[in-house]
């Protein structure tokens, strides 16, 4: 329930405008300071991560996001709530890099990518709950006091995380799961300098491809979504089953993602060279493809005069369920997409986790997310822009190539030395 506090002042919005008056202008200031402040404080946690106490740097952004939360309600200006916003983005930085390190030591790496996959669907699942919860609950009370209980409830749950959660199963008086792997493993890398991790090729290569996978897919969500809502013979309805589609496909391709590549994990072990998973990340990849261009040529061009196969497809579950042929292929497409575009976003942070030495697999995953950010900034603008200037079927018909070039490296560069930092000369 605490990750939904990533999203509580966009659940509580509109009863914020109706006491303050907030133009577009402040809202997106609000909003933006928060998005900025957990960019640059998710890559700084996670080099953090690796030097300090996992739990407490997790407590520590728990108690600051829950603080500021009540802080927050007692506050009516729009400087105010930014400053206090772009806290709040600083606080929830510090939540995922320490997860991912408690995960690495708990899990071995048959298992890795499964919890992982299962901690990224909490943070779904939490914002997908938390718009009914505080709906319902405004109908009771005032958006102040449920900004104050939320802020409590997460402060007071940090205190129950520092008693609970443990760095390692040491701690506890268990054997390490590194060392254990590391005996079945067909080759390992222990302790590296920072200089011999970052000039692992394979570090940027995972860098570069999560920038494109995250930059398409934020594209491709937020601007197909507008599209749905804004083109003449579209409506609200669609972009908004676009949008839930999306999600649930979501949810499903990540816990796909993460239990069929530790299938594959179990059967043919990490080695230095190539990972088990990248053989899904690649049939997901290709899946952005194949989704955006079905978007593309059945829903940004112009519907034929004669019925396409898809429609002639559809008719008969179009008057069984009584929703039009275009709504379930809309609907269709936004799942296939949200399924193929989660799945890679949960493997490019597994695979960062689990190829870096063990001293830096949370600045490993600090890095490829910073570079995530990267592109779903660059996803922006540039998008806009050339939707503005040409057409939506050529800004989606880029995003595609992109894609495809993207995927095509990845397929070029499978077999590349994935171990990153050193390796001892017997395994080298």
């Amino acid at each position: 329930m605490c990750s939904s506090s990533w999203k509580t002042f966009s659940f509580v919005m509109p009863s914020v405008m109706e006491e303050i008056e907030l133009d577009k202008d402040d809202l997106g200031l609000i909003t933006s300071s928060q998005t900025m402040a957990y960019a640059i404080s998710k890559f700084i946690s996670g080099v953090l991560s690796d030097q300090i106490s996992a739990r407490w740097l997790f407590s520590i952004g728990l108690f600051l996001v829950g603080g500021i939360n009540v802080v927050f309600s007692w506050s009516s200006t729009v400087p105010m709530f930014s400053l206090l916003w772009f806290i709040n983005g600083l606080g929830q930085g510090c939540g995922w890099p320490p997860c991912g390190k408690v995960l690495r030591k708990w899990f071995e790496p048959s298992q890795f990518g499964t919890w992982w996959s299962v901690l990224s669907c909490s943070m779904n699942l939490a914002g997908s709950l938390g718009p009914i919860l505080v709906t319902v609950l405004l109908q009771y009370y005032h958006w102040r006091t449920i900004l104050t209980a939320s802020g409590i409830f997460c402060a007071s749950f940090s205190f129950v995380c520092v008693v609970f959660v443990k760095n390692e199963p040491k701690d506890v008086g268990l054997p390490s799961i590194e060392g254990a792997a590391k005996k079945g493993a067909k080759g390992g890398n222990g302790e590296s300098t920072l200089r011999e991790f970052l000039l692992s090729p394979f570090l940027w290569v995972l860098s570069l491809g999560y920038l494109v996978v995250f930059g398409v897919k934020t594209a491709a969500t937020d601007w197909g979504q507008l599209f749905l809502m804004q083109e003449k013979g579209q409506t609200v309805l669609m972009g908004s089953t676009y949008m839930s589609a999306l999600e649930v496909g979501g949810f499903v391709g990540s816990l796909a993602a993460g239990f069929l590549s530790d299938r594959a994990v179990a059967r043919q072990g990490l080695g230095t060279h190539g990972n088990p998973r990248h053989r899904l990340l690649l049939l997901m990849m290709a899946g952005m493809c194949v989704s955006m261009y079905l978007f593309r040529v059945t829903i940004t061009l112009d519907m034929p005069q004669e019925a396409p196969l898809w429609v002639q497809v559809l008719h008969p579950v179009s008057v069984l369920v009584g929703v039009s042929e275009k709504e379930i292929w809309i609907l269709f497409l936004g799942a296939m997409f949200g399924f193929s575009s989660y799945g890679p976003i949960s493997l490019f942070g597994v695979i960062a986790s689990e190829s870096a030495p063990s001293n830096f697999c949370g600045t490993s995953h600090a890095v490829v997310a910073l570079m995530a950010n990267v592109g779903a900034f660059m996803a922006g603008l540039p998008f806009s822009t050339i939707a503005k200037q040409h057409s939506w079927d050529t800004a989606f018909w880029v995003a595609e190539v992109i894609m495809a070039v993207a995927t095509i490296g990845f397929f070029l560069l499978r077999n590349m030395r994935t171990k990153m930092g050193r390796l001892s000369e017997k395994t080298d």
